[in-house]
């Protein structure tokens, strides 16, 4: 027997499987990475500077009998993919016996205020390192460590299917993490590996806590809703968790909408 069934929740959906969640110390990282764990799987909690949080995140999940552990990386740089890919290899292995991973959630990213003619060199190549290029390298060192039947699911944004001139080379990242999810179904279906796209409208994180702390810009936002309201990170974390198990073996290549029903018309 794989030595990592020993670990997670037994009995449970995704008992017995690893998973890697990338930006994991906030925010819907967090919220993904906390469900995953409770449904039975070993999560790898990956962070860039919050480690009190993420050490924080690492106790609560074994505080209720789940298992963890978190891993620093800057996925703004070649050297930090690369220290993401060999901590993991090496925490992995110690900790399990195995480098297999049965689930990659490719949630990191940061956000870029700016139309096109307002954002600077700077800004487009920082949003584009950590949104698009930190996903592809470090899917290009991971897939093979993926076992057959695995789960990938990438952080896309609803900015995608609507035209918002403010976030012009946010949303550029996201169209590319969504080609990027359906050239990778294509690939990975003959090893049973899905890949799918996730895409949370406005979320009530402390990355839009400024946002929505105006009443007026509140009310605008939770007016774009079929449902009438903001979104939580459990309700992203609940659609990741069934993209991540079982019963979505037959879902690949596709673009998961989990903004409420916003701009429907």
């Amino acid at each position: 027997m794989n030595a990592g069934l020993e670990y997670g929740i037994q009995g449970r959906r995704l008992g017995g499987k690893v998973a890697l969640v990338t930006g994991a110390s906030r925010g819907i990282g967090r919220a993904i990475a906390l469900r995953l764990a409770r449904e039975g799987a070993f999560t790898v909690i990956h962070y860039r500077h919050e480690e009190a949080s993420a050490q924080a995140l690492v106790e609560e999940i074994e505080g209720a009998s789940g298992a963890a552990w978190a891993i620093q990386a800057d996925l703004g740089t070649m050297t930090g993919i690369e220290r993401l890919v060999r901590e993991l290899e090496k925490g992995l292995l110690g900790r399990l016996g195995s480098t297999g991973l049965d689930i990659l959630i490719n949630n990191a990213g940061i956000a870029s205020q700016g139309t096109l003619g307002a954002t600077t060199e700077a800004a487009f190549d920082e949003v584009f390192a950590v949104n698009v290029k930190a996903p592809f390298f470090l899917l290009q060192a991971l897939v093979p460590r993926l076992r057959d039947g695995g789960r990938i699911i990438n952080l896309s944004s609803l900015v995608t299917r609507m035209a918002y001139p403010p976030e012009a080379a946010y949303a550029m990242t996201k169209g590319a993490i969504d080609t990027l999810s359906l050239l990778l179904a294509k690939e990975l279906g003959p090893r049973g590996i899905t890949v799918n796209a996730l895409a949370p409208g406005v979320i009530d994180t402390d990355m839009n806590a400024q946002l929505l702390s105006d009443s007026g810009n509140r009310r605008y936002v939770e007016s774009l809703s079929a449902l009438g309201r903001v979104g939580t990170v459990e309700e992203v974390a609940d659609a990741a968790a069934f993209l991540a198990g079982p019963d979505s073996r037959w879902i690949t290549g596709q673009y998961l909408d989990v903004s409420g029903g916003s701009f429907l018309g």
